[in-house]
């Protein structure tokens, strides 16, 4: 892999767009070692992955404009089906995936943080969704998440004026879940990515596959779907050793309560 790396330590896995002096900016071979760096991990060893850009100027800046500038309309909606499909495959990991905002995520860089579950990001981080500006749509699924994230009036202000919007902003409207000092960043990345890793496999995956799928349908299907993943978790080895460790501790607890005697 020329510019994707890939780090696993105890069930977390960090993947790093690494073209720095491009602000790694994402081009056709960018998205193909992305794409089959993803279906090399090991969901079944890997609990949680973290996603950040090289650097502390820039998490993804964007789709190469050198490689847009000349393209077809063909190609160019080839080239746009070929960033939804990678994107849309960090979506539908079955485990969390963590975007760690380090800088610059505009146009394809703020796409691909909204194809994570959670976005965390950087003080000095920028997101926006410059692309009418350069006479095209956000093509790799911008129009799409912005707007289920942030809202739809929202969604449009930000996409119609190519405004960029700092930190605080993406806090504010709900685009990222914290800020943190750029020293901090990964820190806290790996810390939530911990806190996740912790707890039963099984029981997060099925929580993603809820959430995801539930927000598809109408309230009713969607809670039929929660039911069958709830159901699901049970006869696991998960659930007999959470609940059983829960009961045990709770057995131990009464054991400690010394009873109230009225003299």
């Amino acid at each position: 892999m020329e510019f994707i790396k890939l780090d696993v330590e105890e069930k977390i896995a960090v993947l790093t767009i690494n073209r720095p002096k491009a602000l790694n900016a994402l081009n056709s071979q960018v998205l193909d070692e992305l794409n089959e760096t993803l279906d090399g991990i090991d969901t079944n060893e890997v609990r949680a992955l973290i996603i950040t850009g090289e650097g502390e100027k820039s998490f993804v800046a964007g789709a190469d404009i050198g490689e847009m500038s000349s393209l077809t309309k063909a190609e160019g909606e080839a080239f746009g089906k070929k960033g939804n499909d990678v994107f849309r495959k960090i979506e539908a990991l079955p485990i969390p995936v963590i975007a760690a905002v380090n800088g610059f995520a505009l146009g394809g860089g703020c796409e691909i943080s909204m194809s994570c579950d959670i976005r965390i990001c950087s003080e000095n981080a920028l997101f926006g969704q410059p692309e009418v500006g350069l006479g095209i749509t956000p093509g790799f699924g911008g129009t799409q998440r912005l707007a289920r994230l942030v809202g739809m009036g929202m969604a449009k202000e930000l996409i119609y004026t190519a405004r960029n919007i700092k930190a605080d902003e993406a806090l504010r409207i709900g685009l990222v879940n914290a800020v943190y000092p750029a020293e901090e960043l990964m820190n806290a990345a790996k810390k939530m990515a911990s806190r996740i890793a912790m707890n039963a496999p099984i029981a997060v995956r099925n929580c993603k596959k809820a959430i995801n799928d539930g927000m598809q349908v109408n309230i009713d299907d969607a809670l039929v779907i929660e039911e069958k993943l709830f159901g699901d978790c049970f006869e696991t080895e998960d659930q007999k050793a959470g609940m059983g460790n829960f009961l045990e501790k709770d057995k131990e607890k009464k054991l400690k309560v010394v009873p109230f005697v009225n003299r």
